[in-house]
């Protein structure tokens, strides 16, 4: 039960820092002068996606031995995963609840150019990251090469976010700065003091999650990689759900779907790259299910978003039944 306690407190650890850490991005790139489309979509995207970042990178980086290793390619393969299918199921649900006082209804209208870019970047690159765990030992150097043109290729995105900002709404207001609340205007050095406690937080919740997950794992018998893949993103990846809820009952879709396709991108480049770097990135059977479920579900939103020009609430619950298929995998025992 202790084991238990520990997890539960290490995911409102993780939780409490990525809030104070979005909250003093968003506030650095307001000091910075940086464009709404950069902190929304890079930023904030990095910042929501940091315990699910930090959290395989302490388990491989700290953690010896091979639970320690599937913990972290199980978190690294579960956000993209959770992402392209839960993320989206649970905003198609908050288009059908709140249809009756949206104009637009079911459909879904975000930026079209966005988020194109943003599924097509994410289908080629998650994509490559799949073929590359396919490879055999003898071909690491090309697993490498891989890699690092992942990297290049995210950083190629962000340029492009920084040169093409997104159409969001401009109505959104920064909420007050957590280390400042009665200022209009916190200083520069209060903004970065909160950002280096919130990475500070977070880093600890994803220590002790980690060692919660190696414990729980032996305890119940279950394989830690699959605790690793379920748990870890539905806890990490609230962030996003919640402000996507938001923003879909006040008819900001750009911001709704941007904050999700965001997320994806940043999960399906950097990474799986660190995963590549650190591990011999050799997926298993489970592993390359669980990582084709996410792409295919991201390459049926990208077809309904060419062909119609915008997404309807159908297609977005649709998602929910490849992480019905996924999780019908885990229980099977299909997915280990």
């Amino acid at each position: 039960m202790s084991s238990i306690g520990i997890l539960i407190l290490s995911l409102g650890i993780i939780l409490l820092g990525a809030e104070v850490f979005v909250n003093g991005v968003e506030w650095l790139g307001e000091k910075l002068n940086l464009s709404e489309g950069a902190v929304g979509s890079v930023l904030a995207a990095v910042g929501t996606a940091l315990p699910e970042t930090l959290i395989p990178v302490i388990a491989i980086v700290f953690s010896h031995g091979k639970e320690g290793h599937d913990i972290g390619i199980g978190a690294i393969l579960g956000a993209p995963l959770m992402l392209s299918t839960l993320a989206m199921f649970v905003t198609g649900l908050a288009v059908v609840f709140f249809s009756r006082r949206r104009i637009k209804g079911n459909k879904v209208q975000a930026d079209y150019s966005s988020m194109t870019r943003d599924l097509s970047f994410f289908i080629i690159v998650f994509a490559a990251a799949i073929i590359t765990g396919t490879m055999p030992p003898y071909l690491r150097h090309w697993q490498l090469i891989i890699a690092g043109f992942m990297v290049l290729s995210y950083f190629l995105y962000v340029y492009v976010m920084i040169s093409e900002e997104r159409d969001l709404d401009s109505s959104y207001e920064l909420p007050p700065c957590y280390f400042a609340r009665k200022e209009k205007s916190p200083r520069l050095s209060l903004v970065i003091g909160q950002v280096l406690f919130a990475l500070l937080l977070i880093i600890i919740g994803a220590d002790m999650f980690v060692g919660a997950v190696k414990e729980v794992a032996v305890m119940y018998q279950v394989p830690a990689f699959v605790l690793a893949l379920i748990i870890t993103p539905i806890a990490t990846e609230l962030p996003e759900k919640f402000n996507s809820v938001i923003w879909i009952s006040r008819e900001k879709d750009s911001l709704a779907l941007g904050n999700i396709t965001g997320a994806m991108v940043f999960q399906s480049s950097l990474i799986p790259a660190l995963g590549i770097f650190l591990t011999d990135w050799q997926l298993s059977g489970g592993a390359f299910l669980s990582a084709l479920l996410a792409l295919a579900a991201a390459a049926i939103l990208y077809i309904e978003l060419l062909r119609k020009k915008h997404i309807t609430a159908g297609t977005l619950l649709l998602m929910g039944v490849f992480y019905g298929i996924f999780l019908i995998g885990v229980f099977e025992g299909v997915i280990r």
